[in-house]
């Protein structure tokens, strides 16, 4: 089934996603690395291919390796290959896209906010906010990824 272009249908819905977007990548003390790593867990997590495909891209062209941007997913086992803040970024991204499961437990925000202090935080949680927005419209409206067989 063929599904609306939400881009075109909503250009100011669009635009407001946008927004957020640009405010997370560009105004925010967060490094494009970090960045992007929470986008594609966020993504993983949710399951959008084109947001997963979108972001391996990004973290590949940022130079992160391709042996730690395989193990995103299982990163509580391959720990050693993670800093203490993507570490963290990565718990709190998982807290917050499953929201309705973790109800973003105080233990958690702790251990986030150690690392981040509270500007950065709330940052990130926007940033989390944000892909998971993301992802919802790109899901809903079968976004397909750039990849090629």
């Amino acid at each position: 089934m063929n599904r609306a272009n939400w881009f075109a249908v909503s250009p100011e819905g669009a635009k407001a996603v946008g927004g957020l977007h640009h405010y997370v990548l560009n105004e925010t003390n967060l490094p494009s690395t970090l960045i992007h790593l929470v986008f594609l867990r966020v993504s993983q997590i949710n399951g959008c291919a084109h947001c997963i495909d979108i972001h391996t891209r990004d973290l590949l062209k940022e130079g992160v390796s391709v042996d730690k941007t395989v193990l995103i997913p299982v990163w509580h086992e391959a720990q050693y290959l993670f800093t203490e803040q993507e570490r963290a970024a990565l718990a709190w991204s998982e807290e917050v896209t499953r929201v309705s499961e973790t109800h973003a437990s105080d233990e958690a925000y702790a251990a986030a906010l150690a690392v981040f202090g509270e500007k950065d935080l709330v940052d990130l949680t926007l940033t989390i906010a944000a892909m998971n927005a993301i992802n919802r419209l790109g899901i809903s409206f079968r976004l397909k990824p750039r990849a090629r067989g």
